[in-house]
């Protein structure tokens, strides 16, 4: 189990390898010189990373671990809660938005980080998608699906924004552009209205009450 000293360790580490990686280049940096920069020894670094392709994603593992343990608890509606999975996300890594940053510039120079890239994002996309066909067995698998992308796209988007100094944006936003995505069962919904008045009430009074009453909604 990661406790959060392990979570400070490992990102330490990775804050290093980035300036590293930035500075002289992602080929060229070895693993030793990552570890002397972080004060590690080199065995030390492979208990803790596989590579350093690992090195550049490791707190991408300790986001799924986290959004999977709040699917896990998560109560109410379904939707709501990969929403809320997804901007708990976006919140960390406002956290260490210059981190982001850093990783950002690395991975668009390497071909192979921006592949792990791409395979990094499906695996966010797979968790929420395995969540909804738990949690909405009914629902159409393409909808699920369709949902998982948008809010995934919708989240990266908006770092994406910020790590490139082209905008700020805060939990609040993100949430305003995850409520604007359909959702199966939603965008089609109205809410349904009860009225009772006594059987003799003339209908044009029924009429006036009514109008009444649906204005102030």
């Amino acid at each position: 189990m990661s406790t959060a000293g392990d979570s400070g360790f490992k990102l330490a580490v990775v804050d290093h390898a980035l300036r590293l990686f930035a500075e002289k280049g992602y080929e060229a940096t070895t693993v030793d010189e990552i570890a002397e920069a972080a004060g590690i020894s080199r065995r030390t670094f492979f208990r803790q990373f596989r590579s350093k392709e690992d090195v550049v994603f490791a707190d991408h593992e300790a986001q799924l671990a986290q959004a999977q343990a709040y699917l896990a608890a998560a109560q109410g509606d379904p939707w709501d809660a990969v929403a809320e999975a997804v901007v708990g996300v976006f919140e960390r890594f406002t956290q260490t938005r210059e981190l982001a940053a850093r990783r950002y510039r690395v991975v668009r120079q390497v071909p192979a980080l921006r592949d792990r890239e791409i395979v990094t994002v499906f695996r966010y996309e797979r968790l929420f998608t395995d969540y909804l066909r738990r949690r909405l067995p009914q629902a159409p698998d393409l909808t699920l699906i369709q949902f998982t992308a948008a809010v995934t796209a919708t989240h990266n988007y908006l770092l994406r924004r910020m790590v490139r100094g082209e905008g700020e944006a805060a939990a609040s936003d993100l949430r305003a552009a995850l409520a604007a995505i359909p959702r199966a069962g939603r965008e089609q919904s109205e809410e349904l209205v009860v009225a009772v008045f006594p059987r003799d009430m003339p209908p044009r009074r029924i009429a006036d009450l009514l109008s009444h009453r649906l204005g102030n909604l």
